[in-house]
C-alpha cells in the first residue's frame, strides 16, 4: 500500500478508533490507547514542534500512524469492524461532520493551558 492510500486510510481510523474507544466491548487498555491516539492525532499541540525542519513533521508521520496501530490492534475485531463501518460518513471534505468531538480535547488543552498562566502568575506575585 502506497504513502497516499495510507494517508486516506489515516482519515477514516482516527474517527473509527474514536468511535471503538465509546465502545462498551472495547478492553480498558485500548480504550486508554485509543483515547491517547485520538486526542494526539486532534490535539493542535506536538511533542515536536512543526516548525523544526524535518524532525517537526516526523512525530506526525511516524507517531500518530503508530498510535493508531497499535490500538487497532487491541481493539476486538468485530468491534473494529463495526466501528470503521460507522466513521465512513464522519469526514466530508476533508473535515470532520461532527466536530463537537473535538471539544473535550479543547478543553483539556484551555485547561492545561489555565494552569500554566495561574502557575506563573502565582511565581510572579511570590517574586515580588
Amino acid at each position: 500500500m502506497d504513502i497516499k492510500k495510507r494517508a486516506a486510510r489515516l482519515k477514516t481510523d482516527v474517527p473509527a478508533v474514536f468511535l471503538a474507544m465509546k465502545d462498551r466491548q472495547t478492553p480498558f487498555p485500548a480504550r486508554v490507547l485509543a483515547a491517547l491516539a485520538v486526542g494526539y492525532a486532534l490535539s493542535p499541540v506536538d511533542l515536536i514542534p512543526d516548525f523544526i525542519p524535518v524532525l517537526g513533521y516526523l512525530d506526525d508521520l511516524l507517531l500518530v500512524p503508530a498510535l493508531i496501530a497499535l490500538a487497532i490492534r487491541l481493539i476486538p475485531p468485530p468491534v473494529w469492524a463495526r466501528s470503521r463501518a460507522a466513521a465512513e460518513g464522519l469526514w466530508q471534505d476533508g473535515k470532520p461532520k461532527k466536530w463537537y468531538y473535538a471539544i473535550p480535547v479543547v478543553l483539556v488543552w484551555l485547561a492545561a493551558a489555565w494552569l500554566i498562566a495561574r502557575a506563573v502568575w502565582l511565581r510572579v506575585r511570590a517574586g515580588r
